[in-house]
């Protein structure tokens, strides 16, 4: 076979092998009926160096769990782009689109110094305590649109057609297709049908990223990715380049086929900008260019000037104070209930890369995207709504796939014990408070081993006079542990008459026991 034919292959090969176990790991992050995740699912951000540097800068902490991502700063430093060109899923993707979404114009004029604008505004403001990295992270785009939107989607939508057969079709065709749809349900779809707030949202997002190839192949890795900005940087100074570094006079090939567009206006190779694609191997008519280990030489600067670097810095530093002064974020009855093992909020919002990860776990679909209920801040970051799910009282998956420990890791009995708010009762709606109706369900569901819900007993005047005995129930603060599920089950249309609400929101004067 063609030495060149071999490498093209090889670069193939290995980018299906990483999208596959992409995709694998997505699949797991799922519950299997034990609370254990055999698998390290959130592999692709523990070794991303963006979320581990946008992370750092804003804890100022070392988060062990992103140790990994250093790894791939040594991968580059000794091979360049090479994870960009081979192994990211998004990169892959967006190569295996190219049939279908193609180019609609002319290439247009390089904008590559955007994406080094996007990593200095990610990392200054992360310094500053603003961290933006789930924005624009490859992975978190990728990761949330599969969780909120194309997950659920494509769930329902296989779904329905299985359901049409079964319930629709004749006999033979149920036949055939009910084991096709138990296999489905084995090992490619989610094991229930999951329902988030706004997946629009989350779909028009990492839609809009593959939307991008009507103006150029790999348009968002070339000029908008700021972890292929990072990875560039780092590939000054790596030894794996090709040759030669100037593209030949009077031949246009480098110019108009290299997918990431690695030449400047005089024919220079800016090799921060090359992924090693390797099609370059095939298009030059001379089949002069190669690849070898050389001294690490630049004769092209960073696509980016002063200025732009300068402007990014002010705006990176202007926006966490942006923050800072806005009152959404500062509204107390804003503050939302955070899943179990949140750090403490300020210290929760700087680690947080919004991956969605613990969306897409949760057993009950408890944990619901926040949108602008908190500000910038806090978009795309987990909260607990109890009237669509509960805190299973026994599962602590969240804590095991969150990639940078913004939810840690609990045991069963630390679990038990995490307080996520506490559980208020409005007498206004409760049934045995308002209408004198015998009512005990948000009791029977508390999952607590002491009971943190209690009743008293009254005896009230019921219809037609008589005396009737009523179970009223409260709520020992000190044993709820804000799960949720009173405020999931109470039988009443709309708004609970149980509330759950942030620890320390809760006031004795509004809702007095």
């Amino acid at each position: 076979m063609n030495k060149k034919l071999v490498f093209r292959r090889a670069r193939q090969v290995c980018q299906i092998f990483f999208l596959a176990l992409f995709l694998f790991l997505f699949r797991q992050t799922d519950y299997t009926g034990l609370d254990t995740i055999p698998y390290a699912v959130n592999l692709f951000f523990r070794w991303d160096p963006l979320a581990a540097a946008a992370v750092t800068l804003a804890t100022r902490t070392v988060i062990p769990l992103l140790l990994p991502a250093l790894a791939v700063i040594g991968l580059t430093l000794v091979f360049g782009r090479v994870f960009c060109g081979w192994i990211c899923p998004l990169g892959t993707l967006l190569d295996g689109t190219a049939r279908v979404i193609r180019p609609v114009s002319r290439p247009l004029r390089p904008l590559r110094h955007i994406k080094y604008v996007i990593l200095t505004v990610v990392l200054v403001s992360a310094a500053f305590g603003l961290q933006l990295a789930g924005w624009v992270d490859p992975f978190s785009l990728l990761v949330r649109g599969m969780v909120i939107a194309v997950d659920p989607l494509f769930n329902a939508l296989v779904t329905a057609g299985f359901d049409a057969v079964y319930f629709h079709g004749p006999g033979w065709a149920t036949a055939v297709s009910e084991p096709v749809y138990d296999a489905f349900k084995s090992f490619i779809l989610p094991y229930k049908q999951s329902l988030f707030i706004w997946p629009a949202v989350s779909l028009v997002m990492l839609a809009g990223v593959f939307a991008l190839e009507l103006l150029g192949r790999r348009f968002w890795c070339r000029n908008l990715c700021p972890l292929g900005a990072m990875l560039a940087l780092v590939s000054r100074f790596s030894f794996f380049r090709r040759k030669p570094l100037l593209a030949c006079k009077n031949c246009e090939a480098c110019h108009h086929e290299c997918r990431m567009s690695a030449f400047d206006d005089d024919r220079r190779m800016m090799a921060e900008e090359c992924n090693l694609c390797l099609d370059c191997l095939e298009f030059c008519p001379k089949q002069i260019t190669t690849f070898r280990f050389t001294p690490p030489v630049n004769r092209a600067p960073v696509d980016v000037t002063r200025r732009h670097l300068i402007g990014a810095g002010l705006t990176g530093i202007t926006l966490p104070f942006l923050v800072k002064i806005d009152a959404v974020a500062k509204d107390p009855s804003r503050r939302v209930l955070r899943p179990p093992g949140a750090l403490a909020e300020e210290d929760f919002l700087k680690t947080c890369v919004r991956c969605g990860e613990c969306l897409k776990v949760c057993i009950q679909n408890a944990l619901q995207p926040v949108l602008l209920e908190q500000g910038l801040d806090g978009v795309f970051t987990p909260r607990l709504v109890p009237r669509l799910g509960y805190c299973e009282f026994n599962c602590t998956l969240c804590g095991q796939v969150c990639p940078t420990g913004a939810l840690k890791r609990l045991t069963p009995a630390e679990k038990h014990a995490f307080v996520i708010g506490r559980a208020v009762f409005d007498r206004n709606r409760c049934l045995p408070f308002a209408s004198s109706t015998p009512c005990i369900v948000c009791e029977e569901h508390c999952p607590t081993s002491e009971k943190a819900i209690r009743f008293d007993e009254v005896v009230v005047t019921g219809a037609g006079g008589a005396a009737l005995t009523l179970k009223r129930p409260y709520v020992i603060t000190d044993l709820c542990v804000g799960c949720g599920i009173c405020e999931k089950v109470c039988p009443l249309p709309g708004p609970s008459a149980v509330r759950v609400y942030p620890a320390g929101e809760i006031s004795s004067d509004l809702y007095p026991v």
